[in-house]
């Protein structure tokens, strides 16, 4: 029996750079900061100020308008990219059985700003003013539960919740619920809005957020020596994973291939990643294997890499681990520097970059890389894209708790 194969023939973004794909896509080769100032919320007692938030938003154009205020905005961000993804898919779902569509959309804090906001009514008027969405208006898998009733997608229905690798873990797994026979069609990504005062001060509590608030654009730097931390994003990825010969049979555009996908766990610190790279290297072997892949194939590297002092260089450790003296020869970079850390939703929308470094065959530049700190000696193309020839590109997400993921993508062979 011949391995099902998984291909790509749907793309959706929402985040700090734009609500479209091809907006987002303009604004990550032209090399733009989508930080700014935080607006929305009282940020004086808060050391960080800043964050990649999402702009010019409209719920109502995705949602109906009595159920905007039932489910928190990491939902709405994640019906809007599917609705992008399934559009851009050309998918006729009255022709789909619906049992054979699936959604996997995961988040690592979920609806954090409904929890403040109902954390608020409690203290200050009791419990029986609770909203009674506040559960399931919150809670992760809603994300996918939404967009499956929106679409009556009747095939697996999950989200994953492993912190900042939740995107990609979705990916990966709703990837092999396709191989393994369980669907013929996934919705998978993720989503995050945990740009709150709750959020941005839970995150500065820990001190890993960037304080270079006067000047936003270029907190997030990678590598560079300069760095202080991370700066939160928001928004959601999506992508259409389809078995190969269903969507050929449909006559599908297909953008890339799903080839690869490994996770190992840390087992070190709750908070810190491997510093040996040891752990995050044999997770890229894992994908490689899967892959059926030699590290000489790799072209391009999506680093996880978030702009923090620890975790940035044991990146580029593992990476040596795992790629020789071919690390110094394949492309790494950062889009974090432009988007911010997204948390559960950075693996999806960097999943979508990935897809399109391959579409147009040019890696995405790392943004504020001036002086790389020592032992970050890779080429992380910095500051302008490259045009170069792409055949296989992987994406890194490490996340809290000690959770690694990593994806390859390949042009369709």
């Amino acid at each position: 029996m011949n391995k099902r194969r998984v291909v790509i023939t749907g793309l959706g973004c929402v985040s700090p750079l734009g609500l479209t794909v091809e907006s987002n896509w303009s604004n990550i080769l032209a090399g733009r900061s989508g930080i700014s100032c935080v607006s929305s919320f009282p940020v004086a007692d808060i050391s960080c100020k800043i964050s990649g938030a999402v702009k010019g938003f409209d719920p109502s154009l995705f949602i109906p308008k009595k159920d905007i205020k039932k489910v928190d905005p990491f939902i709405h961000y994640a019906v809007a990219a599917s609705q992008e993804a399934i559009e851009n898919s050309g998918i006729d779902l009255a022709a789909i059985d619906p049992y054979r569509l699936g959604v996997a959309i995961g988040s690592g804090i979920g609806g954090l700003s409904t929890i403040q906001n109902n954390a608020e009514v409690l203290f200050s008027k009791g419990p029986q003013r609770l909203s009674p969405f506040f559960i399931p208006g919150s809670i992760i898998n809603m994300a996918s539960g939404y967009v499956s009733i929106q679409y009556n997608a009747k095939g697996p229905n999950f989200a994953v919740v492993t912190a900042c690798t939740s995107a990609a873990h979705s990916i990966g797994f709703a990837g092999r619920s396709i191989v393994h026979g369980d669907a013929d069609i996934m919705i998978a990504g993720g989503a995050e809005m945990a740009g709150c005062e709750m959020g941005l001060g839970g995150f500065a509590a820990l001190r890993a957020l960037s304080t270079r608030n006067d000047s936003p654009e270029t907190a997030s730097r990678p590598w560079d020596k300069d760095r202080d931390g991370f700066v939160l994003g928001e928004g959601a990825g999506i992508l259409i994973l389809e078995e190969f010969e269903h969507a050929k049979a449909r006559g599908a555009n297909i953008l890339a291939e799903l080839t690869g996908f490994g996770l190992t766990g840390d087992a070190t610190h709750m908070t810190m990643n491997d510093q040996t790279g040891e752990a995050p290297s044999v997770c890229m072997n894992n994908a490689l294997k899967s892959a059926e892949l030699n590290p000489d194939d790799i072209d391009y590297i999506n680093a996880h890499a978030t702009s923090t002092p620890v975790g940035d260089p044991a990146e580029v450790k593992a990476i040596k681990l795992s790629f020789a003296d071919h690390a110094y020869t394949l492309a790494v970079s950062s889009t974090k520097s432009m988007t911010g850390h997204l948390l559960g939703a950075a693996g999806a929308i960097e999943a979508v970059y990935s897809i399109l470094a391959l579409r147009d065959q040019v890696a995405p530049p790392t943004i504020n890389l001036h002086t790389p700190d020592e032992g970050c000696d890779l080429d992380f193309v910095p500051n302008t894209a490259r045009e170069m020839t792409l055949r296989h590109v992987l994406s890194n997400s490490f996340g809290f708790g000690g959770a690694n993921g990593s994806l390859i993508f390949s042009q369709l062979r």
